[in-house]
């Protein structure tokens, strides 16, 4: 274990991310909301933190081992998302306890979007902006930017991208060199988010508001400006924006760049995951608006639409917009909703949940094992389009979702035990593990009641969704720590 040479490198990290302190300074002088001082002392803790970290391992120059990549990725998001908080601590207004400044930070940076904040329409619009920054920042990975910065500093990344970016296969790379796969990624994210920053501005919302809201959209947070969310706009063209760019960020970026390079959308066509996507997408709405028309929900098919579709989109993808409050929905809607944000975007999506390529290969593993009853000495490999997938990866997969499952159900007992209903507990941690934010009971407008042991524990379970679990389990084990 090299800890020094993962010393240096979090306080690198973590002076680059003061810098993105600075942005919201500007945002408090534009609209003069006061709260710029809050931002400069965040910014002067985050960048003193930083070199404090760094100075002393400064002429550290080993390189990485994936181990110490793990370890890297791991701290960097529990001390970015504790020193994140900085600003809303500095904060006059909201004026936020220690575990709700470090809640509502780590929510933004894992895209999970669950708030314990409540009058957004009178908070600063620097403190709203930073909310959306850090999502944007946390969506496709902060880590993945630092891989396309740091080696101009010195600093290799292929450990840090294998340690943080989502799925059970991590080792493709889009290109040769690592940092060019990196500035890959981020150009199709930033592309998108600008298409869609624009195209809420031509759908009505104001330059700012389209702006913040495209962060959100594209990193699939679920944050919002409004109290009311997306439904504050009361637009069917920003609704209509919404479910495109919702639908377009839950599926894997890599997809994204291969048809912008080849200027074909074969690599969709062919691509069994985006199918299985596009497939569970369908089938959801086609459940919601049945249920929805069937119960009479609205007085109107333009509003049974616009409501299920937004919905099913949103929830499905683990954005949390939402136009509606859909937990009052008739039946079993809101579970099936939320049962919906455990499967997820895409692997290599900012989508957060098991994600869809896992959730197939459960499927068709379950599938090959009903026909070697009938069969039981016969070959059948798992494939995926005509590829078979090795034994590795499917153990790979069963691991995580057993894992997945204790897991959740150990932090619910605990939620429970806190004196949380069982709806609540069930929602609070499907809502956090699965990087959704809204969810049922006495969280479905948000977490700001919620106790502080079982926001603390809602902390851990985002985490734990964002870096896929293992990331972090992995910190834990015996053999991570031998020499």
């Amino acid at each position: 274990m090299r800890l020094t040479a993962t010393q240096r490198i979090l306080g690198l990290l973590l002076m680059l991310f003061s810098t993105t302190m600075l942005p919201p300074v500007l945002i408090s002088i534009a609209f003069d909301d006061g709260a710029a001082m809050a931002f400069l002392y965040g910014f002067a803790a985050n960048l003193a933190a930083g070199l404090v970290i760094w100075f002393p391992v400064r002429k550290e120059d080993r390189d990485l081992r994936l181990r110490d990549g793990f370890l890297v990725v791991a701290a960097f998001w529990v001390v970015l998302g504790s020193f994140g908080a900085a600003p809303f601590l500095f904060s006059e207004q909201p004026s936020m306890s220690v575990t709700d400044a470090v809640f509502e930070a780590i929510s933004g940076l894992t895209t999970t979007g669950a708030t314990v904040l409540s009058g957004l329409d009178e908070l600063p619009p620097s403190i709203l902006y930073y909310r959306q920054q850090l999502q944007w920042l946390g969506g496709m990975g902060i880590i993945v930017l630092a891989v396309a910065v740091l080696p101009m500093l010195g600093v290799g990344g292929m450990q840090l991208y294998r340690a943080e970016t989502p799925g059970p296969v991590k080792d493709t790379k889009l290109t040769p060199r690592i940092t060019e796969t990196a500035k890959a990624l981020w150009y199709i994210y930033l592309g998108l988010t600008v298409a869609c920053a624009l195209a809420y501005w031509v759908a009505g919302m104001d330059i700012f508001d389209a702006v913040c809201h495209s962060f959100s959209t594209v990193a699939i947070g679920g944050f919002s400006t409004h109290d009311a969310s997306i439904g504050y706009f009361d637009s069917v063209w920003v609704d209509g924006v919404a479910v495109i760019f919702m639908f377009l960020a839950g599926i894997n970026f890599s997809l994204h760049f291969m048809t912008w390079r080849s200027a074909s959308v074969q690599h969709y066509l062919q691509e069994p995951e985006f199918r299985a996507y596009c497939a569970v997408l369908t089938g959801l709405i086609v459940f919601v608006l049945f249920r929805l028309f069937y119960q009479g929900q609205y007085p109107t098919t333009q509003d049974t639409v616009i409501n299920g579709v937004f919905q099913a989109v949103s929830i499905a993808t683990t954005t949390g917009f939402t136009t509606t409050d859909f937990s009052i929905w008739p039946g079993a809607l809101p579970v099936v909703l939320l049962f919906a944000s455990f499967v997820g975007g895409c692997a290599g999506s900012t989508a957060g949940g098991m994600k869809v390529i896992r959730v197939l290969l459960l499927y068709r593993q379950g599938i090959r094992e009903v026909r070697r009853l009938v069969h039981p000495s016969a070959e059948m490999p798992v494939k995926l389009g005509r590829m078979a997938v090795s034994q590795r990866i499917i153990d790979a997969v069963w691991g995580f979702f057993a894992v997945y499952v204790v897991l959740f159900v150990i932090m619910m007992i605990v939620l429970l035990a806190t004196g949380l209903d069982q709806v609540t507990a069930f929602a609070a941690i499907a809502a956090s593990m699965n990087n959704l934010g809204p969810g049922l009971g006495d969280v479905a407008r948000g977490f700001g009641d919620v106790n502080d042991l079982a926001k603390w524990v809602c902390i851990l379970a985002m985490l734990l969704g964002r870096l896929e679990i293992f990331t972090l389990l992995v910190l834990v084990s015996r053999t991570f720590w031998r020499p």
